[in-house]
């Protein structure tokens, strides 16, 4: 009987090969060569999968927001309006070694978009990225404003920016300087924001 091959999995493993790769030796060290070397596959095989470097780096990129998006779905909306919101924005933010993982590529092809002259490139890879965060801090607003639990003189769309700057921060924070910006301090300082907006 033929072997079956799950082709998904063989994707999320070179991505995550790739992974390796963009965080012990940059992003210019991932080649379909050294991605290859690190899945311990043959340079053939990958091409199988990613004809190009493009096209695996987009792959890698959408693995980011696929797996942030997978965790918020599975989560349970219990407790009050801000404790949810509060479990939603961790998700989002390097807390644990997954989640450091994820951000260290968000950054790492962050730096690189920024590198690039002109549009495109990393830097359409990461609109959608970035958007589905400020997607994600508008809906949590819209759903505490709903529920009743903020103030309402304030601006949705203004605290939406205001609150995706915040998480981009500490996300930052947390991963340059984890020993200060330690998970309770993150969840802190969160918890702080959102209870200066509420009624």
């Amino acid at each position: 009987m033929p072997k079956i091959v799950d082709h998904d999995t063989r994707r999320e493993e070179i991505a995550q090969a790739l992974w390796r790769v963009v965080r012990r030796d940059g992003i210019r060290a991932a080649s379909v060569r050294t991605v290859a070397a690190e899945a311990g596959w043959s340079a053939g095989a990958v091409r199988y999968y990613f004809p190009d470097q493009q096209g695996l780096i987009a792959f890698a990129m959408d693995l980011v927001a696929r797996r942030v998006r997978e965790r918020i779905s599975a989560m349970e909306p219990a407790g009050t309006p801000t404790e949810i919101a509060l479990r939603y924005l961790e998700e989002v933010i390097p807390l644990d070694t997954e989640r450091q993982a994820e951000f260290d590529i968000w950054l790492s092809f962050t730096a690189q978009a920024q590198a690039e002259s002109g549009a495109g490139g990393l830097r359409e890879l990461l609109t959608p990225v970035n958007q589905g965060l400020r997607d994600l801090c508008e809906m949590l607003l819209h759903n505490l404003a709903q529920s009743g639990a903020l103030r309402p003189d304030l601006k949705l769309d203004l605290e939406t920016e205001r609150l995706h700057a915040l998480v981009d921060g500490l996300s930052l924070h947390a991963s340059v300087q984890p020993t200060s910006s330690t998970p309770d301090r993150v969840r802190e300082i969160l918890r702080a924001h959102l209870e200066e907006l509420e009624r």
